[in-house]
């Protein structure tokens, strides 16, 4: 973890609050982050931009610092808001074959699947694409524009906690990777034209991925609600749950927990548990929906390619072995990987984390929350098959010449892409830290301080 000596910063009186009062100008309030992946109880030092705080016990990353945050992350917002009106104002994409065309606008890739008679896999397109972005960029531009005129808007801290479990669920830059695909797909089939929404939803994409690494989100609760003081008997150097503390998933802040070892935080108002309720019962649930519906989303056809009237049925395997026959050795790889050792490995290692979890004590337990760290960032990839036949759906349409349609597998395979990605949230990664035969008492706390 950096420890910067700290150093006072004389800003402007006509600074914004937000840039006048972050937490490095209160060297005198001591604030203590519990990790959401070991539960270790530490301290943080002062931050100057660039700097991050890491957990010295598991690695895991609890804070980075921007410098200007809130200006930084409004611009940012604003202009990713404007590139995605632009992408869905102009064409997006276009065929032709044979002196037959179709255009279709960005919108198109989700709504013709309800023409389709797949209405579940067009909301999750529409949801996980342009709806939940927007969202996600509306309430940081409402964040940050009220922290910028020095008093925070109403329901900021609603929102706030709403943008952190928005997060996950943005899947724009796997839908540019599925659209690049589609084009591999057909570009040796068809004539295909770039419209000017696809450069605008590039450079959407860009920006959205720069706007939520933007969003600091310690420096953003301390600037809507302050830090009320540590719990009084608070001793870091050990982990917080044998002293009945927690920390909030959300804005990070250590709070005592009731009795029952339940609670709600004084700062956002998340509520809190010393481990998530049934853990292991939940994540064992899930892993089995998904194993049963992971059958038939590789056994029955993901989409139906219509050509001069004939209909050819194409599994997810069956595509990968057709990309090979072209050439297409990259994007056979990437479809591979992501539709199937992806959703097969995450179910595999997720399954074998229940396993391990009551005994992690007799195991490599940072290797195993590396493990799952892994799962957790790449089951979202697997998304990357059902945005392809969004995209082909819309886009081939020429009647008996040339059409694409989707197949019953769509809706399962994107079911096991949900299910799997619940299942690593539901997962408590401090259950592998965990041993369940040491007395709390006699805990190691070799840095062991007290909170004041």
């Amino acid at each position: 973890m950096p420890r910067p000596a700290f150093r006072h910063v004389a800003l402007s009186p006509q600074a914004p609050l937000v840039d006048r009062a972050p937490p490095e100008v209160r060297p005198t309030l001591r604030r203590l982050r519990a990790c959401h992946e070991c539960d270790w109880l530490m301290a943080l030092p002062p931050l100057r931009s660039g700097d991050q705080a890491v957990c010295p016990r598991c690695g895991h990353v609890e804070v980075r610092r921007h410098r200007y945050p809130a200006q930084r992350s409004l611009a940012l917002a604003l202009a990713a808001l404007a590139a995605l009106l632009l992408a869905l104002s102009f064409p997006f994409l276009g065929f032709s074959v044979r002196g037959v065309g179709h255009r279709i606008e960005l919108s198109q890739t989700a709504t013709d699947l309800i023409g389709q008679h797949a209405p579940l896999v067009a909301v999750a397109v529409l949801l996980t694409t342009l709806v939940l972005p927007a969202l996600y960029l509306l309430g940081v531009v409402w964040l940050q524009a009220g922290l910028l005129r020095g008093a925070p808007l109403p329901a900021s801290r609603a929102t706030a906690r709403t943008l952190a479990h928005l997060e996950p669920w943005m899947m724009a830059d796997v839908f540019l990777i599925g659209a690049l695909v589609s084009l591999i797909k057909i570009a040796g089939l068809a004539h295909i034209e770039l419209g000017p929404a696809f450069w605008a939803f590039v450079a959407f994409v860009v920006l959205l991925l720069a706007t939520t690494q933007s969003v600091d989100r310690d420096w953003l609760w301390f600037a809507l609600a302050g830090e009320p003081p540590a719990p009084e008997g608070s001793r870091t150097g050990r982990t917080a749950a044998p002293q009945g503390l927690t920390g909030c998933p959300t804005c990070g802040l250590v709070n005592r927990l009731e009795p029952g070892g339940h609670g709600h935080c004084r700062r956002c108002g998340e509520p809190l548990h010393a481990r998530l309720p049934h853990s292991l019962q939940r994540t064992w649930a899930l892993l089995a929906a998904a194993a049963v519906l992971y059958v038939p989303a590789n056994v029955y056809p993901i989409m139906t390619t219509t050509s001069l009237g004939r209909s050819d049925p194409s599994t997810i395997l069956g595509g990968i072995v057709e990309l090979i026959e072209m050439g297409s050795w990259p994007v056979a790889l990437v479809i591979l990987v992501a539709s199937v050792i992806v959703p097969l490995g995450k179910l595999m290692a997720l399954a074998w984390l229940c396993l391990v979890a009551p005994r992690a004590h007799e195991f490599n337990a940072l290797a195993r929350t590396r493990m799952y760290r892994l799962t957790e960032f790449i089951g979202r990839w697997s998304m990357v098959d059902i945005f392809v036949v969004a995209i082909l759906v819309a886009l081939i349409r020429a009647g008996n010449l040339m059409a694409v349609g989707p197949g019953p597998a769509a809706l399962a395979f994107g079911s096991v892409v949900v299910l799997t990605m619940l299942a690593a949230m539901t997962f408590d990664p401090r259950l592998i830290w965990d041993d369940p035969h040491r007395p709390a008492q006699d805990e190691d706390a070799p840095h062991e301080r007290h909170a004041p």
